[in-house]
């Protein structure tokens, strides 16, 4: 967190979410999936959002409660949702999600672009590189 930085771009920090939820416009989940994130977002948190409200979610599709969200979206509890990601992925064709006209739903591609996978290529030839020559890797990703 770098408060001159939220200054800059008249970012409001929330300590709770319940507080951020009660006050964003667009509502963005970016979250690994763990026993403490599923269903994140449910019914009681889309209640607190602004009706005017739109969800994101980018995460994982279980950190959504997929039918809370169907009936938020369809008792106009917020406007609307898009989802990269869903559970189960890709959802039944006969999903109540993919029959509302409030939601967007890409099949998790959002990262699929050139300059992305540019990026990812060239991130992985460094970390190759480092690890042939016995030096530390630089994008690591170590156990927690």
């Amino acid at each position: 967190r770098k408060e001159q930085e939220e200054r800059a771009v008249g970012a409001t920090y929330c300590e709770k979410m319940d507080s951020l939820l009660q006050q964003a416009d667009f509502v963005m989940v970016v979250v690994s999936l763990t026993p403490q994130t599923r269903n994140l977002i449910g019914k009681r948190e889309m209640e607190l959002m602004k009706p005017t409200a739109t969800l994101i979610n980018i995460s994982r599709g279980a950190v959504v409660d997929q039918e809370a969200l169907v009936a938020a979206l369809q008792t106009g509890v917020i406007r609307a949702a898009a989802l990269d990601v869903t559970y189960p992925e890709p959802l039944p064709r006969d999903h109540a999600l993919l029959k509302l006209k409030n939601i967007i739903i890409t099949p998790h591609l959002g990262i699929k672009t050139d300059k992305a996978t540019y990026m990812i290529t060239e991130e992985a030839v460094e970390n190759i590189l480092a690890a042939l020559n016995g030096l530390p890797v630089p994008n690591e990703v170590l156990p927690s």
